[in-house]
């Protein structure tokens, strides 16, 4: 196999590894999505049980960026920093989530941060103030991004970096097929006349090893008369099959062809392009 094969192949299974590896992240975002919008659903219920209500309603967590989600509340709620902490890590714990997450309170009225604390894998790097100081009853929502996806959708970026650099390489790389020579055409591909052989798929006449080059009316008007041998074809029947619907003909040009051909041809005796006065043409053919 040569280098340029290799190469090929080499990048036609760098663009399937790519393309595999993109639909397994994407099913896992897709599984990550679902975890994450179950555990908020769980942190809202425990945050409106804390403010003695069991009726409002948690409106649908939405996904509004990439790793980042949304939870909002039908009705008012007062927010216990510490509640909210501890509710936090317990729902996403129980969902396996990630333990890298920054999570905002927002008022909904203005959207400033009412609230925010960050959380690492180790208590030590947590970032949790104002502890004890109880958010007033207000209408709120609370974001989470989880830092650690980052990584993934750096991960899939570079997935795609190299699935595009692989089909331009398998592009850049495609074996080229070798151009094999059209044999020779033999005997038995042309069409007998007297001593020539015809071969109008390459516009020539052959004679032993002289080889006779053919215009295309060249080509057509032969055919004709080896399809009619021995036979008179009106001046009129030749213009119209090989002039009709290819332009402008002119009364001459027939004459002028029919000339070319006779002179072609004149190496075999057995055969004579004869010109039938008033009326056409006949290819004479000695049997």
């Amino acid at each position: 196999m040569n280098q340029r094969k290799i190469y090929f192949y080499g990048s036609v299974c760098l663009a399937i590894l790519s393309i595999v590896m993109l639909l397994t992240s994407d099913k896992k975002d897709e599984t990550f999505s679902e975890l994450v919008k179950i555990a908020l659903r769980d942190v809202g219920n425990k945050l409106l049980l804390t403010n003695q209500d069991s009726t409002s309603l948690i409106l649908p967590v939405q996904k509004v960026e990439e790793s980042k989600f949304q939870l909002s509340f039908e009705k008012e709620l007062t927010i216990f920093p510490d509640t909210l902490v501890k509710v936090v890590q317990e729902s996403f714990q129980k969902a396996n989530l990630p333990s890298h997450y920054q999570l905002e309170v927002k008022q909904c009225k203005d959207l400033e941060v009412a609230y925010s604390f960050l959380k690492n894998a180790g208590v030590e790097k947590d970032i949790i103030p104002c502890g004890g100081r109880n958010m007033p009853q207000k209408c709120y929502t609370i974001e989470v991004r989880f830092l650690e996806k980052t990584a993934t959708s750096s991960f899939n970026t570079i997935w795609i970096v190299l699935l595009s650099l692989s089909i331009i390489a398998a592009f850049i790389f495609f074996p080229k097929r070798k151009k094999t020579k059209q044999p020779h055409s033999t005997i038995e591909d042309g069409i007998p006349l007297g001593k020539f052989q015809f071969y109008p798929e390459e516009s020539k006449l052959l004679l032993a090893s002289n080889e006779i080059s053919l215009s295309k009316k060249e080509v057509e008007l032969l055919s004709l008369f080896i399809e009619n041998p021995n036979k008179i074809i009106k001046r009129e029947e030749l213009s119209k099959k090989v002039w009709e619907d290819h332009g402008v003909f002119v009364g001459r040009s027939l004459d002028t062809y029919i000339s070319k051909l006779r002179k072609k041809l004149s190496d075999d005796e057995s055969i004579k392009l004869t010109n039938v006065h008033g009326i056409g043409y006949v290819l004479e053919v000695k049997e």
